[in-house]
C-alpha cells in the first residue's frame, strides 16, 4: 500500500500547487459547459475521500462535516467562498492524506461496506477504496487541468 499512498500525496501536492498558484477569481468562475468550478473540484476529493475511506468503514470523518455536506457527490459550486476556507482546504489537502495513511498502519479500518461506485467498480476493502479514490482524484485532478484551458480559452484567466 506504500506506492498506493505515495501516489495519494503526490495528486495532493499537484491539487495543492493549483489551490496556491491560480487566482481566486480563476478558482471561483465556472467555465462554459461545466457543472462546477476549480475550488469545487478540490474541495469535492476532501470529501468523497472521507465518505469512501471513513463512512464506508463505519467511522466517523476525520474532517467538519461541512466539507463533506458541501462538496460530496450532487452539489453545486459556491462562487462566494471566503479566503480562511480556502486556507482550511490547502491544510485539509495534506492532512488527510498523512491521516488515512496513518489510520490504515494503525488498522482502523477493519469493517467495511461493499459500495458499488458510479464509475461501475465494486469497493470490497478499504484497500480497494484507498486506490479508486486515487483514480478519483486523479480524473478530477485532469477535469481541473481542463478547466484551467477553458478558462484561458474564453479570455476570464489573467
Amino acid at each position: 500500500m506504500n506506492y498506493h499512498f505515495a501516489n495519494h500525496r503526490q495528486v495532493r501536492k499537484n491539487l495543492l500547487d493549483i489551490l496556491q498558484s491560480t487566482s481566486e477569481k480563476d478558482l471561483l468562475a465556472i467555465p462554459d459547459g461545466f457543472n462546477n468550478n476549480i475550488y469545487w473540484n478540490i474541495a469535492h476529493c476532501i470529501a468523497q475521500q472521507q465518505l469512501l475511506c471513513y463512512y464506508l468503514s463505519g467511522n466517523q470523518f476525520r474532517i467538519d462535516k461541512y466539507w463533506v455536506e458541501t462538496y460530496k457527490k450532487g452539489t453545486f459550486a459556491n462562487v462566494d467562498v471566503k479566503s480562511s476556507e480556502m486556507e482550511d482546504l490547502a491544510y485539509l489537502l495534506i492532512e488527510t492524506s498523512k491521516i488515512l495513511m496513518k489510520d490504515f498502519d494503525n488498522d482502523f479500518f477493519p469493517d467495511y461496506t461493499p459500495y458499488s461506485t458510479s464509475f461501475g467498480i465494486d469497493l470490497k476493502n478499504i484497500q480497494d477504496a484507498i486506490i479508486f479514490n486515487n483514480m478519483h482524484e486523479s480524473i478530477h485532478y485532469g477535469y481541473i487541468l481542463a478547466q484551467k484551458r477553458a478558462l484561458i480559452g474564453e479570455g476570464l484567466s489573467l
